[in-house]
């Protein structure tokens, strides 16, 4: 053949080659994060339409909750523990302690764990559990992206992590619909490191993420508008340091109680959630039951209706709601279910807000439960920018810039006065798991 007609065939063969090549290098991550956002979409609009099924049930009894919400806390927990062992709890320690060991991959970030995540989440939400869909979409991100290592030709530690980062980040982002949040939790709180050559990486995922969460869902804010504060004055201080100080120490004891449960819950308890989860939960299901039912079904589910009820429609809540609030939590993260804190913390902080908004009038009722919802998902998770940098992506008050961001570093080192890092505590127990004791010698 004369050279000049081999010319097409050897141009033709190159542009095959790199095609392939930029396939196995960007098409593939490419392919795993619009899964990412497609996921996220579907499995929000699942968690709501379980919300909307419990509250259909909720009208046509109060009562029923005392039956529905100890039995199905018992089946979600026997479920965990029979077939998705790893997806318990919010599951971003769990992505945390992957990225630190990345042999723990293979257990914990699994399509096994991915769907058990779903569906008990799901299956909670249903039964009025007060659990957010946030944090599980972290797990259920980084799972679906670690998977997608086996469509490269040779796989590594250094792209299995970078598709676990990247996956977690664009979950986050999707479903808080906050592309700027995903960036900088996976900086701070899970990787807590930055490395140049991983910032393309991160960003791509999240914008193919995010534009796929954007397409089908729209351009949307999560919590709606609010009444900005207006301009700064000094009789603002006190306030951001009320503020401040009441959300730093209702974060840092949830943590505190949270991480140092068998130096407050009473021993026989203590065994029960080690020997015999299933009743444990039960337990834990009667409680939220009845607080549910004493606060009036306000306590139920994530809360991100009372939420955005007191950011945009200035309906204010019984004072009780945040401490209500807390105990639902508390009880359902004790019990072990899949589920997050994300959006529940977001709640509490807003039910502190409206207990604020009692005692000074120096700040409008929506900016007040704005400040405290900040300031206790910075107490809480201990990433102080990630927690201001949600809230401002989630609300349109871009006014309250420094007031938030102060509230949230001043409520963070509060917070670390009474507990350390929650998320990273939990991803440390995951690293080193407890050893059963052993049994202690009879005495003659």
């Amino acid at each position: 053949m004369p050279p000049a007609a081999s010319l097409p065939v050897r141009i033709a063969r190159t542009s095959a080659h790199r095609s392939r090549r930029l396939w196995h290098n960007y098409g593939v991550f490419w392919l795993g994060a619009v899964l990412v956002g497609l996921v996220s979409v579907a499995y929000a609009k699942l968690v709501d339409f379980g919300f909307e099924l419990f509250q259909r049930m909720l009208a046509h009894g109060f009562w029923l909750p005392l039956i529905v919400t100890p039995l199905g806390a018992a089946l979600a927990i026997w479920l965990t523990q029979k077939f998705f062992k790893g997806s318990e709890g919010s599951g971003i320690p769990q992505v945390i302690a992957t990225l630190q060991d990345g042999r723990l991959s293979r257990s914990l970030l699994t399509l096994r764990i991915m769907f058990g995540k779903i569906a008990i989440s799901f299956l909670g939400i249903l039964c009025g559990f007060t659990i957010g869909r946030e944090g599980p979409t972290v797990q259920i991100g980084a799972s679906l992206m670690y998977a997608m290592r086996r469509g490269y030709r040779r796989s590594s530690a250094h792209i299995e992590r970078q598709l676990t980062l990247a996956g977690a980040a664009a979950g986050l982002a999707a479903a808080f619909n906050t592309p700027l949040a995903g960036v900088v939790f996976a900086i701070e709180e899970l990787s807590r490191s930055f490395v140049a050559r991983n910032s393309g990486t991160l960003i791509t995922a999240i914008i193919f993420s995010g534009v796929v969460a954007l397409g089908l869902q729209g351009n949307y804010l999560y919590f709606g508008q609010i009444k900005a504060i207006s301009e700064f004055h000094w009789t603002l201080i006190p306030v951001l340091i009320g503020a401040s100080l009441l959300t730093g120490v209702a974060g840092g004891a949830f943590c505190w109680l949270m991480l140092n449960v068998p130096r407050w819950m009473p021993a026989s308890l203590v065994g029960m959630r080690r020997a015999h989860p299933v009743r444990f939960a039960f337990l834990c299901g009667v409680v939220i039951a009845v607080i549910g039912i004493v606060s009036g079904g306000t306590t139920f589910g994530s809360g991100y209706a009372e939420a955005r009820g007191l950011l945009e429609s200035h309906e204010a809540l019984s004072p009780l709601y945040a401490l209500l609030k807390f105990g639902a939590l508390s009880v359902s993260y004790l019990s072990g279910i899949p589920g997050g804190i994300f959006a529940p913390s977001l709640a509490i902080g807003a039910g502190l807000g409206n207990v604020m908004s009692h005692v000074t009038a120096v700040v409008p009722l929506p900016a007040m439960a704005a400040l405290c919802m900040v300031g206790y998902l910075a107490a809480v998770t201990q990433s102080p920018i990630t927690s201001f940098v949600i809230v401002m992506e989630m609300i349109d008050g871009h006014q309250m810039v420094i007031p938030l961001m102060a509230v949230a570093l001043l409520a963070t080192q509060v917070s670390k006065a009474f507990s350390p890092s929650f998320y990273h505590t939990l991803a440390h127990r995951f690293l080193t798991p407890e050893t059963p004791a052993t049994p202690a010698t009879p005495k003659a």
